[in-house]
């Protein structure tokens, strides 16, 4: 019994100090996570500005590219929360998927994996 009261008293602290330690990069990836959010959402609006009625397709393209543009912007960002806790990886694929996808295809996906970054608990 003492053995294992003594194996707990070294142990308790070791798993205190790395609960604590692991929850501040969970705090800062959610912050990355978020801050690429806003680049996300700048596109998603460009992107259904590019889809009204009426637009001509030059404005069309010039939209589009504008919005592939912003979205992009938010690679670094994703990438940090990603490096920081490997969840948000989907975050940072998604965005670099637009090089390759059309970002009509992936809007669901981003306006998902943005809301739950900007949950109050955005580990669902």
């Amino acid at each position: 019994m003492a053995r294992l009261t003594r194996a707990v008293a070294v142990a308790a602290p070791l798993l205190v100090a790395s609960l604590a330690l692991s929850s501040c990069g969970t705090g800062t990836a959610v912050a990355d996570a978020r801050t690429s959010c806003v680049f996300v959402h700048k596109a998603l609006v460009l992107q259904t500005r590019s889809e009204a009625t009426g637009v001509s397709s030059a404005e069309q393209a010039r939209l589009q590219a504008n919005a592939l543009s912003e979205l992009l912007k938010g690679t670094q960002a994703a990438a940090d929360a990603t490096s920081a806790d490997g969840s948000w990886n989907p975050l940072e694929t998604t965005i670099n998927e637009a090089e390759r996808v059309p970002l009509a295809n992936l809007v669901p996906a981003l306006q998902r994996l943005c809301r739950v970054a900007n949950s109050t608990s955005p580990y669902l």
